[in-house]
């Protein structure tokens, strides 16, 4: 190329840049952001009325407070089922629909059933948000969803308290929520890995406590060399630490299990709960307001935001 080509190329070069630059600057990507015009209101649909929920809402109420010292007024609404119920669950998704809030949160009970739910609230023009129990690639999650990992944790935690050795349970919670599912199969693959620990009961208690309670004691009169129970979520580690507790086994019977609720904790310092994975379901709450809200403004969220899990023992506490 000889040089006037390269001094013409050059030149329509930079009168091209010049006006890109100038199309660019005319251009205010902060004009994409809508206002907040009015209050919003936003609706969790959790599984369950449940005390894990509580701290949730804690940390959702917190985000509403922030949004307020704005002059962003959010309403955040409770919408819980009193037991784990596919049907009931849906039905409210699908009423809450017909309301057309500003946002939608629901913790998957059944993937299957709620996932055709969610995208026809999508459809409708709702933002949508699960939290706490992974339901689908299709819509944004707060929570936690390596509990797969937590449950094989837990049984490798399981294993070396009781030498490695004997007969151990599991209270399986809710049979169609898919992180109780996948924390009972974790652990179940790792327990795979240890020949002399035989699982000699799986019962789900459909996150009742009281269920776990009655479960707890049948599989003790059942298997009266039992030395192990492990709990899939919240509530079935205070129900198996209350049957153990009181039938007098706290030294023969090892309790692993899930999250921080105030009990669980309290029989973590007593003895009577060896250890769980606990979840940071503060931020859940907090995030999912955040984001709801973010949505309703045009912005740009993550698909998922991680809140992760820790082990919980006796020592750890004690270092808190």
């Amino acid at each position: 190329m000889g040089s006037f080509s390269r001094t013409l190329l050059g030149a329509a070069v930079a009168s091209g840049l010049a006006m890109a630059g100038g199309s660019a600057l005319a251009f205010d990507q902060g004009s994409l952001i809508k206002p907040i015009d009015g209050p919003l209101t936003l609706v969790f649909i959790p599984k369950v009325i449940h005390p894990w929920y509580e701290v949730v809402k804690a940390g959702a109420q917190a985000a509403a407070d922030e949004f307020a010292k704005e002059g962003i007024e959010v309403d955040v609404r409770w919408d819980e089922p009193p037991q784990a119920d596919v049907a009931d669950h849906n039905r409210r998704i699908e009423t809450n629909i017909g309301r057309h809030p500003d946002g939608l949160a629901v913790s998957c009970l059944d993937p299957s059933t709620n996932v055709q739910l969610l995208q026809e609230a999508v459809d409708a023009g709702i933002n949508v948000i699960t939290f706490d129990t992974y339901c689908s690639d299709d819509f944004h999650f707060v929570g936690h969803k390596n509990d797969a990992q937590d449950g094989a944790d837990l049984a490798a935690f399981l294993a070396e308290k009781i030498g490695d050795k004997g007969k151990v349970g599991i209270l399986a919670g809710s049979l169609t929520a898919a992180n109780h599912a996948a924390r009972v199969q974790g652990f179940k693959d790792e327990m795979a890995k240890h020949p002399n620990i035989d699982i000699v009961f799986e019962q789900p208690d459909d996150d009742s406590l009281e269920k776990a309670v009655s479960l707890t004691e049948n599989a003790l009169q059942a298997n009266p060399d039992l030395v192990g129970i492990f709990g899939s979520n919240a509530s079935n580690p205070i129900g198996a630490a209350r049957a153990v507790d009181n039938a007098g086994l706290t030294d023969q019977v090892t309790i692993v299990g899930m999250d921080d609720l105030p009990e669980t904790l309290q029989f973590i310092e007593d003895g009577v709960i060896a250890g769980v994975k606990a979840q940071r379901q503060w931020e859940i709450g907090y995030w999912a307001v955040k984001y709801l809200v973010a949505m309703n403004q045009n912005h740009t969220v993550p698909m998922e935001h991680a809140t992760g899990s820790q082990i919980l023992t006796k020592d750890v506490l004690a270092q808190q």
